[in-house]
């Protein structure tokens, strides 16, 4: 761990945009029980269920020290208004259009999300002085590489979606204002996120609810897939250690045999994944136990804009803030089996 390696700042304001999707909740909920006062952005769009969204919302609006503002991220005299309203010290901006699927039907909103509204983040960081913008980036940035594990020092200019293309763009974008303003800034390319309260377009909650239903599953590439599969407390707990450990500029940065995971000025990117690929057949087979139930298989190609194989190089996230996930596939979708039975009744 650095020797500068500091722990969370309870004393400091945090604005989580997303606040209301599935990770912007639980990281939330992890900074309201840490005794930190925060401030949720979300617009509730109906990318997919809404009243999952106000489910985790309702939650959120118990605590005290949490305040819920509806804004959309592309609302630039809105997110202003919010930043002025607020003196804000650490964002961490979890609010985008997600999914690499949904890019191929509508890929406008991932430009209005992913671009503009990030945009408009970024000049609301720099003109408020705040200290610190994490953002989620993803693994999908990693397109086709073959190299194996992911590493955040490995070239990702060949990307296979526009959703990754939006995410690389927060990157260069990141930078730019890290070079320019000396905002400090740190992505996070989050891999394969699963859990309680996970996404209902992700494959964990689609093959629960066709499993318990008796309708088939869409097993991609044959089931010749392998995924970091990173479970949502593993996510939630690398994301607080980040927050407070803003970059420095690298001091040894070169110029000529560059890493484009850090620079010199205040940037850095990082890996967040289970540093342990799983079939895509295990995952299923694992969740067919904790269901106790088969299920309907139906094998397809590989989708386009899809990867066969994602796995995480992690060793500066271990080297820099002291963790490494964890948490098996075997326990992770154990949990969120309990949670899904118990939210949905089944």
């Amino acid at each position: 761990m650095r020797s500068d390696y500091r722990e969370l700042d309870r004393k400091k304001k945090y604005l989580v945009t997303g606040a209301a999707g599935f990770i912007g909740f639980h990281l939330s909920k992890r900074l309201l029980k840490e005794g930190c006062s925060v401030i949720g952005l979300d617009n509730l769009n109906d990318y997919y269920d809404v009243n999952l969204k106000k489910a985790r919302l309702g939650i959120l609006e118990k605590e005290d020290n949490f305040k819920f503002v509806y804004v959309n991220l592309q609302d630039k005299e809105a997110i202003h208004k919010v930043f002025k309203e607020n003196k804000i010290d650490i964002v961490v901006n979890l609010a985008a259009q997600a999914g690499v699927r949904y890019s191929l039907i509508n890929p406008y909103s991932y430009i209005e999300s992913n671009i503009m509204g990030f945009m408009n983040i970024l000049e609301a960081c720099r003109h408020n002085k705040v200290e610190h913008l994490v953002y989620a980036s993803s693994s999908s940035i990693y397109g086709s590489n073959k190299k194996m594990p992911f590493s955040t020092s490995d070239s990702v200019d060949h990307p296979v979606s526009l959703y990754a293309a939006t995410k690389k763009s927060d990157e260069l974008m990141a930078h730019t204002y890290s070079h320019l303003y000396g905002l400090p800034t740190t992505g996070l390319r989050f891999f394969t996120v699963y859990g309680p309260w996970g996404r209902p377009d992700m494959a964990l909650f689609l093959f629960t609810k066709a499993i318990l239903n008796d309708e088939p599953i869409k097993v991609f590439n044959y089931g010749n897939m392998e995924r970091d599969f990173t479970y949502i407390d593993d996510i939630i707990e690398g994301v607080v250690r980040v927050i407070s450990n803003p970059p420095k500029p690298n001091p040894d940065y070169d110029r000529i045999n560059s890493d484009p995971s850090t620079s010199f000025a205040p940037y850095k990117v990082y890996n967040i994944g289970n540093n342990n690929p799983v079939p895509l057949m295990k995952f299923i087979e694992t969740l067919e136990k904790h269901l106790g139930k088969e299920a309907k298989k139906e094998y397809l190609p590989l989708q386009a804009g899809d990867v066969p194989k994602t796995y995480a190089d992690v060793d500066d996230l271990i080297r820099d803030v002291g963790f490494k996930p964890n948490t098996s596939i075997d326990e992770g979708i154990g949990k969120f089996v309990s949670w899904y039975r118990e939210y949905y009744e089944a």
